[in-house]
């Protein structure tokens, strides 16, 4: 059985369930970025204050973008903070005032973000959604550059 936009219903109930796992891991980054943004001190401030405005800023675009494909897919996204906890894989940060600490963090968030994009971008192709290979597509390549600025910058 196919659902309305022509995916088999196994395939894109298993692509819901990886796609609520990946909103969970953007809305604790989004937390994370937010916290960092509002804590960070030292001779860096403003440059990563600024830095992690932006990151958050497009992490709660991704955050509308996925909820909105998983409900494409006729899945229900996660909206309870209290699941976002148990299904993240991304921890929540607290206190982290110390900038190269931040871009740290931030890093091993996106590590964690790709790795999962990677997986859904698999499972996508598979069950023959463009939608969400399409997605997936564009984040992992945001992500990689984005990776490839934050370590150039620890450097």
């Amino acid at each position: 059985m196919k659902n309305l936009i022509g995916i088999e219903k196994v395939k894109a109930d298993k692509l819901v369930n990886e796609l609520n796992i990946l909103l969970a891991d953007y809305e604790l980054f989004y937390q994370n970025l937010r916290g960092l943004h509002w804590n960070i001190v030292g001779k860096e401030f403003f440059e990563l204050h600024q830095k992690f405005e932006e990151l958050y800023k497009d992490a709660f675009i991704k955050i509308d973008e996925i909820a909105e494909r998983i409900l494409t897919l006729e899945g229900e996204p996660l909206h309870a903070y209290s699941d976002y906890l148990k299904n993240a894989q991304i921890q929540e940060e607290t206190n982290i005032v110390d900038g190269k600490e931040g871009i740290e963090i931030v890093i091993r968030n996106f590590g964690t973000l790709i790795d999962k994009e990677r997986q859904i971008l698999t499972i996508a192709s598979n069950a023959n959604d463009e939608g969400t290979v399409a997605l997936m597509s564009d984040y992992i390549s945001e992500t990689e550059k984005t990776l490839w600025m934050l370590n150039s910058y620890l450097r």
